[in-house]
């Protein structure tokens, strides 16, 4: 029997989402601290973001930490954040040379000024490339980035620089963190099925897969065949069916 063809997507995803989930349950299984699991979903990142980039997606937007997480234990906090420098360090050349481009979506000014700066430094750093999107949402809301934007446009609208006739869909997604494509696929592991108040605005059509995988456990093999699953579904956007 010949090889087994690799699997290669067919329908159009050009922006897929992940709320990173279970990450600490990983670690309680196996008696280990919870940040530890915090450390191994940090390791799974790269293979996730070039596996996206190998079927041609052009942004992968991460649930790194929520407006939300503030309330967990401020140990755990510290760790997070020392694991999100410590995959800045380590895999920002590598992403570079592959002509990825990092973008942060979410409000910095309370993140620890080493890891802000680390953050500032790769959207720097990459900001001219044109390659996949690496889209770390870091200190972020869904509700907070609406309000976010329905705040700017009160600005402008006060300030003479938008007329309020012209402000349509297309005019606030653009005031959102930034202007990206709408989401196709959203994929939550570990089991829970709820939204978490992430990307809210930008979910409106998106497809959404709910894996009882842990993400530390969520490699390539596992994204291939929720893609799979997402090409089987028939993405009607209020209209009719292919079967009527």
């Amino acid at each position: 029997m010949g090889k087994k063809a690799d699997f290669r997507l067919q329908k159009k995803l050009d922006h897929i989402a992940f709320i990173m989930d279970g990450n600490g349950r990983w670690a309680n299984a196996r008696g280990l601290p919870r940040h530890l699991g915090h450390k191994a979903a940090c390791k799974k990142i790269r293979e996730i973001f070039d596996a996206c980039d190998e079927q041609g997606i052009k942004v992968v937007s991460l649930y790194a930490f929520s407006t939300e997480n503030w309330s967990r234990p401020q140990d755990e906090i510290d760790h997070l954040m020392d694991y999100l420098e410590e995959f800045l360090a380590r895999e920002l050349e590598p992403l570079h040379q592959k002509g990825g481009k990092i973008l942060i979506s979410g409000d910095l000014g309370r993140i620890r000024p080493k890891t802000r700066q680390a953050c500032l430094d790769a959207v720097a750093y990459t900001a001219n490339n044109q390659g996949c999107i690496l889209n770390i949402c870091l200190n972020y809301g869904g509700r907070d980035e609406i309000v976010r934007a329905a705040k700017k446009l009160i600005e402008e609208v006060q300030a003479g620089k938008l007329d309020p006739k012209d402000i349509d869909e297309s005019v606030f997604a653009a005031h959102l963190w930034h202007p990206l494509p709408d989401v196709d696929l959203m994929i939550r592991t570990s089991g829970e099925s709820r939204l978490s108040n992430f990307l809210l605005y930008e979910l409106a059509y998106a497809e959404f897969i709910f894996t009882p995988t842990q993400w530390p456990d969520f490699g390539k093999e596992k994204l291939l065949e929720c893609l799979k699953e997402y090409e089987s579904r028939d993405r009607r956007y209020g209209g009719l069916s292919n079967g009527k």
